[in-house]
């Protein structure tokens, strides 16, 4: 049996934490999902993206994250990985910096409780050191409140479900044929390895 949250490995707190945020969608989610719109919304994307576009998200993280279409894109994927509450947050911090400084502080704490705080509804996956340095730093709100969580958010993102993101049929579907210097950069950075090892997912 378990002997407390700290002696359990990584791998099976971050399981635990999939199952979690996949319930917590199914709970939550409208009775009637809409599908529709979820497509129309990807074929406008669709439509404003120019292969251009498409293929600089392919060559960075970056370059989709600068991108109003490329996030929408990602957060696309991401919802059907059970994990658009990263990319939620993201988004949360860059409006939060944004705020006037008389109301930093309430949205902070907004920010935290729905993302941070422990059984937060859309809680992220954050190390416990950067849990805490965040909490303090609630204390005494300004523009920088987020910015190590948010960067560790990001870091996920780019490691993790960005690799898939680049092998998934929506990319594909967006996306032509890619060339050999596109190639190349797949196969250097992983992408490549990726996609032939998840079956090209």
């Amino acid at each position: 049996m378990c002997k407390g949250l700290a002696t359990l490995p990584a791998t099976c707190m971050k399981s635990a934490k999939d199952i979690k945020h996949k319930i917590g969608f199914l709970l939550h989610k409208p009775e009637f999902p809409p599908d529709k719109e979820q497509i129309k919304e990807k074929t406008n994307i669709a439509k404003r993206a120019s292969p251009a576009d498409v293929e600089k998200w392919k060559l960075s993280f970056n370059n989709l994250m600068n991108s109003e279409a490329g996030r929408t894109v990602f957060t696309t994927f991401l919802m059907a990985e059970f994990s658009q509450e990263n990319m939620e947050f993201w988004k949360a911090c860059e409006k939060y910096k944004m705020s006037a400084p008389k109301n930093m502080a309430g949205k902070a704490k907004q920010i935290y409780d729905q993302y941070i705080a422990a059984d937060a509804l859309n809680e992220v996956n954050l190390d416990s050191a950067t849990r805490e340095e965040t909490r303090q730093n609630l204390s005494n709100a300004g523009p920088s409140c987020f910015d190590n969580a948010q960067q560790k958010i990001f870091t996920l993102m780019e490691k993790d479900s960005y690799r898939r993101f680049l092998c998934s049929k929506l990319i594909q579907d967006l996306s032509p044929l890619p060339t050999t210097t596109q190639l190349s950069a797949l196969e250097k950075r992983g992408g490549m390895r990726g996609c032939s090892e998840n079956g090209g997912a």
